[in-house]
């Protein structure tokens, strides 16, 4: 039981320590493009931090069966290293045992992997989908950056604001400019300075600017008349109609519709969702003999060829699963032919060790 726990505990620690430290270097990756498309303008500020813990589920899925591979790799490399796997193995620990070990860390955590791959991730790609429309159809007020010359929804006024209010439900905006073009029958430009204002939608889904207590001056910068008009309440059109909802990817439908669909593009997706959490304890398998080091080599000693086959590995699910959607590949073979050759390269590896393999070797040999 103590060698057990032991083993245990330092696989599973440096699994997590492996998935916390690539979760934090792509998710800084991630929240700094978000970051940059809300300084744009292109969503709102205010929503970056819904987003990016939104798409978490997404990034767990790709991280997942990378930290399970190297934290086996980096913690039997280390017990190997140490000469700590040599003593085991004299006390009566073989490697089968530390393997079966291995396995059972592993099916738990294809288990939570598929409940993220099956539930998790669809469900927040969904839910941030939804919360981009509704920015979107928020557009003339969320979209607002205050000390910024922007352009309106609709491309046909540039509207500057000093400040938002972002705490009242209003969400009122002050001292603000907005310099248009004029109708067809009017000639020029027009430049509008109100006050405050606020963004409202009317019956027919239009976003209107509705600007109060300021002055409009209008006219046509090759004459020196200028039309001066003070007003109490001004709107200009700043969105003419709803905006129409983004089109999904197959990523953001649940399983169970998922499973209703018979298209090549749902049958790539549904192999895929479930080629992530297979993947774990096959990869488990590969990854114990692949750790065996000698003391000299280091505990990282075959951490660059493990690595290399874990690439080619999952390139190749995602070249099966381009195919799929492509129709080259038959339904019924999916990827299970990837998994059964990672499968048998497992199975080759541990028992290219085991006691019976290497008499039968020194049987070969000695016929030979």
């Amino acid at each position: 039981m103590i060698i057990f726990r032991y083993l245990l505990g330092e696989v599973f620690k440096s699994q997590l320590a492996v998935f916390i430290i690539l979760m934090t270097i792509i998710i800084s990756q991630r929240f700094v493009k978000i970051l940059a498309d809300a300084s744009e303008g292109e969503i709102p500020g205010q929503l970056v931090m819904s987003i990016v813990a939104l798409k978490l589920p997404q990034l767990a899925v790709i991280i997942l069966p990378l930290s399970a591979f190297i934290g086996i790799l980096v913690a039997y490399g280390r017990v190997y290293a140490d000469s700590e796997m040599t003593v085991l193995h004299a006390t009566g620990v073989s490697e089968w045992y530390v393997t079966r070990l291995t396995l059972m860390l592993s099916v738990a955590m294809a288990i939570l992997a598929g409940a993220v791959t099956l539930f998790l991730s669809p469900w927040a790609t969904e839910q941030e989908y939804r919360i981009l429309e509704k920015a979107d159809a928020n557009a003339g007020l969320l979209s607002v950056v205050p000390g910024r010359f922007q352009h309106t929804s609709n491309e046909k006024a540039v509207i500057f604001v000093h400040d938002v209010g972002r705490g009242s439900s209003s969400g009122e905006l002050s001292r603000v400019f907005v310099a248009q073009s004029n109708a067809r029958d009017e000639p020029g430009h027009s430049i509008v300075y109100a006050q405050s204002g606020n963004v409202k939608e009317d019956a027919n889904g239009a976003q209107v600017l509705q600007l109060e207590q300021g002055r409009r001056y209008a006219g046509d910068a090759a004459s020196p008349a200028f039309e001066i008009t003070e007003f109490e309440r001004y709107q200009i059109q700043i969105r003419e109609q709803e905006v129409e909802q983004r089109r999904r990817k197959l990523g953001s439908v649940s399983t169970a519709e998922l499973m209703t669909m018979d298209s090549n593009e749902a049958i790539a997706e549904w192999h895929w969702r479930i080629a992530i959490p297979l993947s774990i304890p096959l990869l488990a398998l590969i990854a114990v003999p692949l750790s065996r080091v000698n003391p000299r080599q280091g505990k990282f000693g075959r951490l660059l060829p493990a690595l290399l086959l874990y690439l080619g590995y999952y390139s190749l699910l995602i070249i099966a699963r381009s195919a799929l959607e492509d129709g080259k590949i038959p339904p019924a073979l999916g990827m299970w032919w990837l998994h059964g050759c990672a499968l048998l390269l497992g199975t080759v590896l541990i028992m290219n060790s085991r006691s019976s393999a290497q008499r039968f070797r020194a049987w070969l040999a000695g016929r030979g």
